[in-house]
């Protein structure tokens, strides 16, 4: 007879007890979403891997300070969410670096293939021109599909705030991608400028 899963709360009382192998249980449990979060947020996968790490020592050290207020992967994603959003405001500073254009010899690719590509890096790219409370209320509450009442748990804000973020944000994102509702947009742009766009990912 197989013992018993453990339930969350029971892992991090564990831990705070001393348990050298449940932390590692409680984040191999939820480690799929907390890094899905990370990585929408910050749109680069070693910040997202450092903000991730970043937030497991922070909840590893702190977790004596859950007071069962909300669920423990409310309280895991609400540190994940913040020490991606301490990334942002770092990146605000830095400049970026552009993409090289593709090169030759590279492996030929469908039309579609490149279309579903191309709108892919349509709305990473808009989703990056977010404000930061706006991008994160956005992938928690359209991506990740969390309700507004545990995005605002996890955002330490009012329902009402994540509401309103998101509403902004998706107005926004209608108006950056609005093009790919109308593929005609672009008809009268010359054709090397289209062909820079699909380089650059525009």
């Amino acid at each position: 007879m197989s013992a018993p899963v453990s339930s969350d709360v029971d892992l991090l009382a564990a831990h705070n007890n001393g348990d050298p192998h449940a932390f590692a249980e409680l984040f191999r449990r939820h480690k799929d979403r907390l890094w899905a979060v990370a990585l929408r947020t910050l749109r680069d996968r070693e910040e997202a891997a450092d903000a991730l790490q970043d937030a497991m020592i922070s909840a590893f050290r702190g977790a004596a300070s859950f007071r069962a207020e909300s669920q423990v992967t409310t309280w895991l994603h609400r540190i994940v969410v913040n020490a991606c959003l301490d990334r942002v405001r770092r990146q605000q500073a830095r400049p970026t670096v552009p993409l090289p254009d593709s090169g030759p010899g590279e492996p030929a690719v469908t039309r579609d293939a490149i279309d579903e590509r191309e709108t892919r890096l349509a709305v990473q790219d808009a989703l990056a021109r977010l404000p930061a409370d706006q991008r994160t209320a956005i992938v928690l509450i359209d991506v990740q599909g969390y309700s507004v009442a545990e995005a605002a748990q996890m955002l330490g804000v009012a329902p009402g705030t994540v509401k309103s973020r998101c509403a902004r944000g998706r107005l926004k994102l209608a108006k950056l991608l609005r093009h790919l509702r109308n593929p005609s947009a672009d008809a009268n742009v010359p054709s090397n400028e289209k062909e820079t766009w699909r380089r650059e990912g525009r």
